[in-house]
């Protein structure tokens, strides 16, 4: 072997050099800018009269979640490329709350997807995966061997945000707090609605990120169903008495409290490693009999074959031999 053909060969990227979905960034939001691709990457681009054309590089294949709120506009090469890096593009209303649309990058395997449809076609399956998402909210194991009904399980859920809300009504010296969310009159809500509903959009945008990345499906719920995200509203659902609910009510008397929720939990992000906590639990809410390491929906093969006896056969071959092998 040539030693021209040994330097392509070790610059080809491997599976393990992808970046992991685990790995990446958070999320960004975008208002008021043209997203565009030039020779160098994408960019968003804002023009005024006082400074002129100014362009900032998005960092694509780092990011996980591009939230583009109002008078955002794209370009399709922009848009192709954050698709190739893996990047959900989700369209969003002012501050980030709302999400409206969003486009759901290619994945490498079906792998998750696969799974997911299984549990969730299967009445019984499903039931065990629902609990053990309740499982993982309440902090205790053991609920899919007992009694308890899933209609009991919503109302303990029902009960533990009641609670959560009065602690920390009491605690920040807020006389009286219900939860309420009004898009034709969200301006006039409270602080605390205002933080809580910006920062459950993001929230939302990120979980939809991850799981796309792992090729789920966002429309296959297990505790809410009727919506295209219902397995979006499934997984949020685990990190919300964590991190956005006590958020939200730090911010009761901020002036800004969409804009500070947003920057307030883009830092919290980063303390509580949430991108691979959500594939963590996304895999072990699914498939609770453990999961590969190596197993992070990305693999080196394009795709398989189904086959009925073994399972799958490898793609990209040529079987016209079986058919002399039977005869």
């Amino acid at each position: 072997m040539s030693e021209a053909v040994q330097r392509r060969r070790l610059a080809v990227p491997t599976v393990s050099m992808l970046p992991r979905a685990g790995d990446s960034l958070s999320f960004l939001y975008l208002d008021i800018v043209r997203v565009e691709q030039d020779d160098t990457g994408v960019c968003a681009v804002v023009e005024t009269p006082e400074r002129g054309r100014e362009v900032v590089y998005l960092p694509t294949a780092a990011l996980s979640c591009v939230l583009l709120g109002p008078g955002t506009s794209i370009t399709a090469p922009a848009q192709a490329t954050l698709g190739r890096h893996g990047t959900t593009v989700v369209t969003t209303g002012s501050g980030g709350v709302r999400c409206y649309a969003s486009s759901v990058p290619g994945s490498l395997t079906t792998k998750w997807l696969e799974i997911q449809a299984r549990a969730w076609a299967g009445e019984e399956s499903r039931l065990a995966v629902a609990t053990r998402m309740y499982e993982k909210r309440f902090g205790e194991s053991g609920l899919a061997s007992s009694e308890v009904s899933l209609a009991r399980l919503r109302g303990l859920e029902g009960a533990r945000m009641k609670a959560l809300y009065r602690t920390l009504a009491k605690h920040h010296r807020i006389a009286r707090f219900r939860r309420s969310y009004n898009p034709a009159d969200f301006d006039d809500q409270d602080p605390v609605n205002k933080a809580l509903s910006s920062a459950s959009a993001c929230l939302y945008g990120i979980v939809h990120a991850t799981v796309n990345a792992l090729g789920c499906s966002a429309g296959l719920g297990f505790i809410h169903e009727g919506n295209q995200q219902a397995f979006v509203y499934d997984i949020a659902d685990l990190y919300k008495a964590e991190l956005t609910i006590p958020l939200a009510f730090s911010l009761h008397a901020s002036t800004d409290p969409e804009g500070e929720a947003r920057r307030h939990f883009r830092q919290k992000l980063h303390l509580f490693r949430l991108m691979p906590r959500i594939v963590r639990d996304i895999q072990e809410v699914l498939r609770p009999d453990g999961v590969e390491e190596e197993d992070t929906g990305l693999r080196t093969k394009v795709v398989d074959l189904w086959d009925p006896v073994v399972g799958s056969v490898p793609g990209a071959t040529n079987y016209a031999g079986d058919l002399d092998d039977d005869e």
